[in-house]
């Protein structure tokens, strides 16, 4: 199963300054448990580059992933651009 995702960031920015680009990894994990309904996330390093591309500060405010989930439901997530 392959599945394209746009999420959403702004709400991670809520969070203090020098936290953000560590708890935007962390809700991107959480997002794809959520929606593709496994455990086992595998994060391409692009979608860290990404979020770190600007530093622990600006986060972009969007990504778009694709996600491919395998026969044995491990979700295997890289940058979709």
């Amino acid at each position: 199963m392959e599945r394209t995702y746009i999420i959403p960031l702004r709400k991670v920015k809520s969070v203090p300054r020098t936290k953000r680009a560590p708890r935007a990894i962390r809700f991107i994990r959480e997002f794809l448990k959520k929606h593709m309904k496994s455990e086992d996330i595998i994060l391409d390093s692009s979608i860290n580059e990404k979020v770190w591309e600007r530093g622990i500060q600006k986060i972009p405010t969007k990504i778009k992933i694709k996600a491919i989930k395998e026969e044995d439901g491990t979700v295997k997530a890289e940058l979709a651009e």
